[in-house]
């Protein structure tokens, strides 16, 4: 009989095979997933555009004015890097997906520059 994993094995193991982001990237996607299910109310399956929208939010809240450089440290860079990686958790069963889901969901949807280049300004701006 084979032995559960624990998520952190799961991750190492991707990331011996998929070098490009750290395993931290893979534990904030899983944080940033549960903070859009809870946002939503979903228990459940939500689409790639809703978790890219709770990632936003969420490494906006996290990091504030850093979120831009810590994505980028973590080989963050484009929505399809975050595609990229909850499609390897798919893979690894981690996650599920639907006959809906695709890698696709996750191109282009908004640009990095755009929705974390200024997060101090746009807070500071929010705020006045």
């Amino acid at each position: 009989m084979e032995e559960k994993k624990t998520f952190a094995q799961i991750v190492e193991e991707i990331c011996s095979q998929d070098k490009r982001y750290k395993p931290d990237s893979y534990e904030f996607v899983m944080q940033a997933l549960h903070f859009t299910q809870n946002k939503l109310k979903k228990e459940k399956h939500i689409n790639g555009k809703e978790l890219l929208e709770g990632i936003r939010e969420f490494v906006v809240e996290q990091y504030g004015p850093m979120a831009k450089i810590v994505l980028k440290h973590w080989g963050l860079t484009k929505t399809e890097d975050f595609g990229n990686i909850v499609f390897n958790l798919v893979e690894k069963k981690v996650l599920s997906r639907t006959e809906q889901d695709s890698p696709d969901d996750f191109k282009a949807v908004y640009d990095f520059e755009v929705a974390f280049g200024n997060v101090l300004r746009d807070t500071v701006i929010k705020e006045l």
